[in-house]
């Protein structure tokens, strides 16, 4: 599929069904807006998009969404996209109180494009993660990356893998024996990453790719790209969607991938 087919299909088959939403989430509509949410409020992961537009009274739809979640005291995303209506979104959205984050591109193509040899360096191995101390190694390096913001690491989607571990699979980058991934490792997570099967479609998502500073540029976020393409099309999802830094944004357009809109996170706290 070309860039136009495959934005095509994404919106349709991902964005218009609500095939994006974390397992155990609540999936609803108000009027176009769609909303997907923690059932407990003290959660972490509640997320508003508008693939449809709002129509004739966008104030009126965002004020309902500040309303509801204000009512329930959750913390919310607008993940909003640059083909999303109307065209002034992003200023709507700043009059209601909501926070911009960090804009990242949306990149979409074949899984088989990313599937290629990377040489890790002597020592360094990718295995799957599940185990609860596992995933504390991931959130001490997260923390050293990202401070404070990586404390829904362990919260959110360690909680969702329990929930769903088929619709979740996480990996870390880590010193230890390449030939032997049930021995212990030896040193900290240098690099984390996951890979989200959308279910009944053909599209998957990669997410994460944090690297420790001193381990960038070594391959190893490559690598974990390339592993988890190998992943998803043995799982039978050969399209892959990718929301992704300007760091990522060269390497995966390099691998053949096709940089189609970008999307920037609208946060509104309580």
């Amino acid at each position: 599929m070309n860039p136009e087919q495959l934005l095509h299909e994404f919106h349709h088959r991902v964005r218009l069904r609500d095939r994006d939403s974390a397992a155990g989430n609540v999936v609803d509509r108000d009027g176009p807006v769609h909303r997907t949410y923690p059932p407990a409020p003290a959660r972490s992961g509640a997320m508003i998009e508008s693939p449809e537009g709002l129509g004739d009274a966008p104030d009126r739809w965002i004020a309902r969404q500040v309303d509801f979640f204000r009512a329930r005291g959750q913390d919310v995303e607008w993940k909003t996209y640059s083909t999303d209506e109307p065209a002034d979104l992003a200023e709507r959205l700043l009059a209601a109180g909501f926070v911009p984050d960090d804009v990242e591109g949306l990149v979409l193509g074949s899984c088989a494009d990313l599937v290629h040899e990377v040489e890790l360096p002597a020592g360094v191995r990718i295995r799957e993660i599940a185990a609860d101390e596992d995933w504390v190694r991931v959130v001490a390096m997260m923390r050293d990356a990202w401070g404070e913001r990586a404390d829904w690491v362990h919260e959110s989607l360690r909680a969702e893998q329990r929930e769903a571990p088929e619709l979740l699979r996480a990996f870390a980058v880590e010193q230890g024996d390449p030939a032997d991934l049930l021995a212990p490792p030896t040193g900290p997570v240098l690099s984390f990453s996951m890979l989200r099967p959308t279910p009944d479609t053909p599209f998957c998502g990669l997410w994460g790719g944090t690297t420790q500073a001193a381990w960038r540029g070594k391959g190893l976020y490559r690598a974990s790209v390339a592993h988890r393409a190998r992943l998803a099309l043995d799982l039978g999802h050969p399209y892959v969607r990718v929301d992704c830094s300007a760091n990522s944004l060269p390497i995966l357009v390099r691998l053949g991938l096709h940089a189609v809109a970008t999307t920037t996170p609208y946060v509104l706290r309580f």
